[in-house]
């Protein structure tokens, strides 16, 4: 070949979905996206669409797991004559959820760094073995491509060992590794340099309160471009009340369930990860039909829909005060980028931290990042769609570029 090939996949496997980008590193434009939904289920959907020619393409029927998933996907590639055995794809890059301690940065994947991803399954049990198809699925299309692993964790690893430590004897935690890890980093890094970008701003003159509101959802407070706290901690199951998972919970409700209701550990982390949370509470994961319920006066979804609000406004208190003074609060992810309803109450009554919404500009629905507190306000309050696939992708090429990508150390 005459030139360095200049394209990134970007491969982001969920829980129970797949979305994917093939991007440009030129000029950082995006080829195709896609996004493969509600894996597992009947009314599995893929919906692909080709940006050079503006064709999309959707499909609804059952897509039994991810690995079928990934070949569908490279299958509405190739249709656009972008397929993965094009000679123009430099790298395919992986969003993995939790990287331990030891990836700190993106890493090239190898046997070793699949063995550690392997190993970490017991505390993202969600997510890493769907990250795991996803690499395995597209080392075996591109045996001869670099795969990229750019990792959850990664961004919170600023975090002082104060916000990361749990309080229990530390020679057990050192020895199990147990500590506050956190999770949606990537998005975490990027929706709070483009809060800073929107503000006019260096990241390192800003103090922001991120709120990643998805299926999943986080919070974190981001001091000077820095992490310094952040909800999730050990698993992904700590934090924010979630769409099937719990969030905080008292330690001893897990005791109580195995003592009292004689459910085996088994029992208990499907129930906590899976049955709990939004769809636990109401038998909805999804915040458009959670509203819908409500505006019909059902009071389970009302009251399951007072439960996420009332430990979000809780989490953004406590990182105001973590954070001393505090520039921005910034929603982001599913929910927080189309549900207004949720960011009018998550900040209703806080008025006495600066912070307040204008419901016109609350409203308003868009693509861009933008404000939505009122003109004046003392702390802004901005919608920033993250775009964690142009940060995988951007990391990726630029470890691949350099002719000296460093491996994992599993040690």
């Amino acid at each position: 070949m005459s030139h360095r090939p200049t394209r990134v996949l970007v491969l982001n496997s969920g829980s129970s979905s797949v979305k994917y980008q093939l991007l440009d590193m030129r000029d950082s434009s995006r080829l195709a996206v896609g996004l493969v939904e509600r894996i597992g289920e009947q009314t599995s959907r893929l919906k692909h669409t080709c940006l050079g020619s503006g064709d999309t393409r959707e499909a609804v029927g059952p897509i039994a797991d991810h690995d079928a998933a990934l070949k569908a996907v490279a299958e509405e590639l190739g249709r656009d004559g972008l397929g993965l055995d094009s000679p123009e794809l430099a790298a395919i890059g992986h969003r993995v959820v939790h990287g331990g301690m030891f990836f700190t940065e993106p890493t090239v994947i190898d046997d070793a760094v699949l063995a550690e991803i392997e190993r970490l399954i017991p505390v993202a049990p969600l997510h890493n073995p769907a990250n795991l198809t996803g690499i395995r699925t597209a080392q075996a299309l591109r045996p001869d491509l670099p795969q990229v692993a750019v990792f959850d964790t990664a961004f919170h690893t600023t975090m002082p060992e104060s916000a990361a430590r749990y309080a229990i004897d530390p020679r057990i935690a050192d020895r199990y590794r147990i500590r506050r890890y956190g999770f949606h980093g990537t998005s975490h890094a990027y929706v709070s340099r483009a809060t800073a970008r929107l503000l006019g701003k260096t990241p390192e003159e800003v103090n922001v309160i991120v709120l990643h509101l998805g299926n999943g959802a986080s919070a974190s407070a981001v001091q000077g471009g820095r992490c310094v706290d952040t909800s999730m901690g050990l698993t992904p199951l700590e934090g924010l009340v979630m769409g099937t998972r719990s969030g905080d919970l008292d330690p001893a409700v897990i005791f109580h369930l195995a003592r009292v209701g004689e459910m085996s550990m088994d029992e208990i982390d499907t129930l906590l990860n899976k049955r709990s949370g939004l769809f636990g509470l109401c038998g909805d994961n999804d915040m458009r039909e959670i509203r819908r319920r409500i505006d019909e006066g059902d009071e389970e979804a009302e009251l399951a829909f007072d439960i996420y609000i009332h430990r979000l406004k809780k989490y953004i208190g406590a990182y105001c005060a973590v954070l001393g003074r505090v520039d921005a609060v910034a929603f982001t992810a599913g929910v927080g980028e189309n549900a207004a309803p949720v960011r009018e109450a998550a900040v209703a009554g806080l008025e006495g931290l600066g912070l307040a919404v204008d419901p016109g500009l609350n409203a308003v629905r868009g693509d861009e990042p933008r404000l939505i507190s009122p003109a004046g306000a003392r702390v802004a309050v901005a919608v920033v769609p993250t775009d964690e696939e142009l940060e995988i992708a951007t990391q990726t090429y630029a470890l691949v570029g350099t002719g000296s990508a460093p491996v994992g150390n599993n040690s």
